[in-house]
């Protein structure tokens, strides 16, 4: 089993509230947008704590700690791949087009024996809630409606 965890930065907005996603990097997301975005997160070991490899994959793929705050738990979804995905709704602010992420290594073009460095997310960006379901990968779409749940007093987190 393959375990991540992220978080789900939040902000209130005049037309309702903003999440901040990452356009993921590489050549394969290159020229894709909706489907393409994703809450910040990583990998982590089964014995790790999920909010402290959240904390440490935020600040890797964003290049910048989480703003200070209190994590509310959205719970775990697996994902198509089926990873286990956790992930904390955290509210604060932070400048998007300041991001900067790590960065991975992959042979491209594919069988060229050429290595090549490509960030983990290529750009960050804000968005409300409707444009943010059209822009984030599939398996993440629950965590946009527990938080929309959890912010309007509903609790946030359905059972996993």
């Amino acid at each position: 089993m393959v375990y991540s965890a992220g978080i789900l930065l939040h902000r209130p907005a005049a037309a309702g509230p903003e999440v901040l996603l990452g356009h993921m990097g590489g050549p394969f997301w290159a020229r894709k947008d909706a489907g393409a975005w994703s809450v910040p997160k990583g990998e982590h070991d089964p014995d790790e704590e999920p909010l402290a490899a959240a904390v440490r994959e935020f600040t890797e793929e964003l290049g910048t700690p989480p703003p200070s705050g209190a994590p509310s738990p959205l719970g775990t979804v697996r994902q198509p791949s089926g990873k286990r995905l956790t992930v904390f709704a955290l509210e604060g602010d932070l400048d998007a087009d300041a991001v900067v992420s790590n960065t991975f290594a992959l042979e491209w073009p594919r069988g060229s024996g050429r290595m090549q460095e490509f960030p983990e997310i290529d750009r960050a960006a804000w968005f409300g809630l409707p444009d943010a379901r059209r822009a984030v990968v599939r398996g993440q779409l629950p965590f946009l409606d527990r938080l929309e749940a959890l912010l309007a007093g509903g609790g946030g987190r359905p059972p996993d």
